[in-house]
């Protein structure tokens, strides 16, 4: 059994985005007791995450790290079609990852008790983001 469901999310700019509800509401509506479910970002400047859902400081440190990591403006980037800020959200959505996949027991996501799905946007300024969720099962 396969159920999908295409959501679209207004990102704020740079920073993650907490879409676990959304997805939870979406294995919810396939009524798949045990499977998958794969998330999927359809775009190369914004990616996937899971990580902590109670401290909003690690997210805030994850982003000092990426930022040391993939610097916005870094002169040795030649795309920048975008501003100063193109290349880096490339290299961050490399670095992270486009899908996630997460398995389901008793009709819910068994996400660890301190474990959140984010959207991580990578531009500084805000976009409209679409992902795929597919449940199997």
């Amino acid at each position: 059994m396969a159920h999908q469901a295409i959501l679209t999310f207004q990102t704020r700019g740079r920073g993650t985005q907490d879409i676990t509800r959304a997805v939870a509401e979406v294995v919810a509506a396939a009524g798949v007791a045990c499977g998958l479910v794969q998330v999927f970002v359809q775009h190369t400047s914004c990616s996937l995450t899971i990580t902590e859902n109670a401290d909003p400081d690690v997210r805030r440190d994850l982003e000092t790290v990426m930022g040391r990591l993939a610097p916005d403006g870094d002169p040795a980037y030649r795309h920048n079609d975008e501003g100063p800020d193109d290349m880096a959200a490339h290299a961050r959505n490399v670095l992270t990852d486009t899908g996630i996949t997460v398995p389901i027991g008793g009709g819910r996501m068994l996400l660890g008790t301190w474990q959140g799905i984010y959207l991580w946007e990578h531009r500084t300024a805000p976009h409209r983001r679409t992902v795929v969720v597919t449940v199997l099962g």
